[in-house]
Formats: structure tokens, C-alpha cells, sequence
């Protein structure tokens, strides 16, 4: 995989198969392994967030995820072939590792939310080893999950928390989890349990997967993504033009 650095954020230009086939490769070798996505959102709270920044540089592999990323990135003369979405890259790794018998454990959420996508990706992967999951309100006791991570014997670990909170956590432990891979999943869990609905195909492709977020939670949303996208445009302009 080839890394690039866009707007002083370091991403691997990779397709889906590409991404999954050196996660694999690299579990196989019990290399440890930590994975994040970037969009609009992360690279702008980056520019500010000096901890978050150190927490996805310090990961392996760094994808693109949001479609505003990929646009930005060719507008400044990258070529990236395609954006890998944390939300589908987390069922091709469920896929594989159903076929290779490697255990998961997925953390992250509400217990009831995580507790239905446990039975969705088990309906989904009969023979997936689900070694273990947790919710997402662990922060008075970190280190007694982190021991439950570790003793389950995982080999990949799923964490669906908001950012900057789940980069943070898993660069602070990285070292005691036990794991092979490690991948902050965000809001996967709310999607795959149908707490969330996910855009349309059309809107994924068009970049519209915020608006779609707005649409369904004006209150929470409409700021929050003004202020991203309106920050994110100017840095883009800067770049093109300075």
C-alpha cells in the first residue's frame, strides 16, 4: 500500500481487497496490527488535536473513509482508486475471519445496541468466533476491560466509541490487549444493529452520506457538519492554492 499525506494527515491509498488481504497476511504472522479510518470530520479535529493527530499516525494502516477525503485528495492531484468504509471494511473482516477461525471481540455502544449486532453478524457468520464483547461505558474501570479483551483470546478487536475517545484508548493500551488487530469502528454497531439506517448507494457515491445524517437528526447534526465541511473546504482551498 501506497501512504500519502493529505492536509498533515498520513492515508494509505488501498483498495478493499487490498486492505484486507495485508490485515490478514499480518494476523497470520501475529503482527500486531492498528487500523483507523479518516473523513472530513477526523482530518479537521486533527489540525487542532495534537493527541488525536499522534494517535492515527501511530497506526498501520490509515484508510479513507469518507467520500469528502477521496474528492479532496484528487482535487490535490492524489490518485485513490476508492474510499474503504469502516462500516464495510468491518463485515469483509467478520467474513474472513469466519473462514480463518479467528476469534473477535467487539466493544463499543450501548449493551443492548452491541448486543444485537452480536446476533446480527452471527446470523450473518454462522461460524464466526465471537470470543467476547462489551459495552462502550467502561471509563471509571478501563483496565478491567482491557483485561477482559485480553483474556478472552481475540485475535481482532472491533471498538465502536466516538472519536477522539476510541483512537485514544487504543493507542493507550494497544500494548496490553492481546490482540492481533485492533480497528476503531465508530458508529458500525448502531448501523449494523438498525439503531442508525445507513444513505442510500447513490449518496455513499455521491458524498452525500452527511446529509443523509442531517436529514435523519437535524437538531444534533446540522451544526456539527457545517461547521466540518465549511473548515475542511477551506483547508482544501489553502492547500490547492497556496
Amino acid at each position: 500500500m501506497k501512504r500519502i499525506e493529505f492536509l498533515k494527515a498520513p492515508m494509505d491509498i488501498a483498495t478493499m481487497q487490498e486492505t484486507v488481504s495485508f490485515i490478514e497476511n499480518r494476523i497470520e504472522q501475529k503482527q500486531f496490527l492498528q487500523h483507523v479510518v479518516v473523513n472530513v470530520a477526523k482530518i479537521v479535529n486533527m489540525q487542532k488535536d495534537s493527541v488525536l493527530a499522534e494517535s492515527v499516525k501511530a497506526c498501520e494502516v490509515i484508510n479513507i473513509d469518507g467520500m469528502g477525503v477521496v474528492f479532496g485528495a484528487r482535487f490535490l492531484g492524489h490518485d485513490v482508486p476508492e474510499r474503504v468504509a469502516g462500516v464495510d471494511l468491518f463485515h469483509e473482516l467478520l467474513a474472513m475471519s469466519a473462514k480463518r477461525d479467528f476469534p473477535v471481540f467487539l466493544l463499543g455502544a450501548t449493551d443492548e445496541v452491541v448486543s444485537k449486532t452480536v446476533s446480527k453478524v452471527k446470523a450473518q457468520n454462522p461460524n464466526l468466533n465471537i470470543a467476547g464483547y462489551n459495552d462502550g461505558y467502561f471509563w471509571d474501570d478501563e483496565e478491567a476491560v482491557v483485561t477482559k479483551i485480553r483474556e478472552s483470546g481475540a485475535k481482532l478487536l472491533f471498538v465502536a466509541i466516538t472519536s477522539p475517545k476510541k483512537e485514544n484508548f487504543i493507542n493507550k493500551w494497544q500494548d496490553k490487549l492481546g490482540v492481533d488487530f485492533v480497528m476503531g469502528v465508530g458508529g458500525t454497531f448502531d448501523v449494523v444493529a438498525g439503531k442508525v439506517k445507513r444513505a442510500p448507494q447513490w449518496m455513499q457515491k455521491a458524498g452525500l452520506e452527511w446529509l443523509y445524517r442531517v436529514i435523519q437528526e437535524p437538531g444534533r447534526m446540522w451544526k456539527r457538519y457545517l461547521k466540518t465541511n465549511t473548515k475542511f473546504l477551506m483547508l482544501l482551498l489553502t492547500e490547492k492554492f497556496k
